[in-house]
């Protein structure tokens, strides 16, 4: 018996895709703004899957499957970055003819971007419980319990991307200290001068860890340049006025600005 073959739109789920841009005014730009924000969290959800795949094969020694991925991540962030060029051809008074719809929604509250940030290496425990408190405009997304809030905990809980290099770099033989492989990973990690001089010497002896390393710190910066563009765009946007969600806006977002995710892989810039 012969089954009807899958079509283009039953495969992407078209019809439900569409459906999801339900503007809450009739302003001719809230659709461009939803549609915007939907396909970042698209991006971060790949972004995670292919983060996840990284760590897998940087801990199974494989540099080419790494370097591939790790530069598979570095243009999607590229890509995020450019789709606020979109959105700032949105004028401030267009974003202010529907900016009340939003209530409290607000991108502050994005429990993807944080599990994002918690893979990378962040440790911000304080943070995921603010999170589902009140005040912060958070999402139910976010709450205790909930199955997003429970990924950003796991996501601490668990050896990042950079322990995951660590371990690449102590099976290529090269020395980290044993306290750092095996220190408790949901603790922040602010860098370590012993991990530099291992750094130092994987980019002078050891072309392929350094290739991997340097494409970490494409990574570091792309996150970097997606924070600084993002805040330029809301400056641009609102100016000093309060976020939505009950964040602090611009000042909230610049306070996040130029903090790296690789620390050591930077500081080992002044050592070359």
């Amino acid at each position: 018996m012969s089954t009807q073959a899958l079509t283009y739109t039953q495969y992407l789920k078209i019809d439900e895709l569409l459906s999801l841009n339900q503007p809450q005014s009739d302003e001719h730009d809230e659709p461009l703004f939803i549609a915007i924000h939907q396909v970042y969290e698209l991006w971060f959800k790949q972004i995670l899957h292919e983060l996840a795949a990284a760590q897998r094969t940087l801990e199974a020694g494989d540099t080419f499957a790494s370097l591939a991925t790790l530069g598979r991540i570095r243009t999607i962030l590229k890509t995020c970055v450019s789709q606020l060029d979109i959105l700032e051809t949105m004028t401030p008074l267009q974003f202010n003819s529907f900016r009340d719809r939003l209530s409290s929604g607000s991108g502050f509250q994005s429990a993807q971007f944080r599990e994002l940030e918690a893979v990378l290496g962040r440790r911000d425990h304080a943070g995921a419980k603010a999170a589902s408190g009140t005040g912060m405009g958070m999402s139910e997304h976010l709450v205790v319990g909930s199955p997003a809030r429970q990924r950003v905990e796991d996501a601490m809980a668990r050896r990042s991307v950079w322990d995951s290099t660590l371990r690449y770099l102590a099976a290529r033989q090269h020395a980290v200290p044993a306290e750092v492989l095996d220190r408790d990973v949901s603790t922040p990690y602010g860098g370590d001068e012993r991990v530099q001089d291992v750094l130092l010497a994987a980019h002078r002896n050891d072309p392929e860890a350094g290739l991997v390393c340097e494409s970490l710190v494409d990574i570091d910066e792309g996150m970097q340049e997606w924070r600084y563009r993002h805040v330029k765009m809301v400056e641009r946007t609102i100016g000093n006025k309060p976020g939505t969600g009950g964040s602090s806006g611009v000042g909230y977002l610049q306070s996040t600005l130029f903090h790296s995710v690789f620390p050591d892989l930077w500081a080992i810039r002044a050592k070359f």
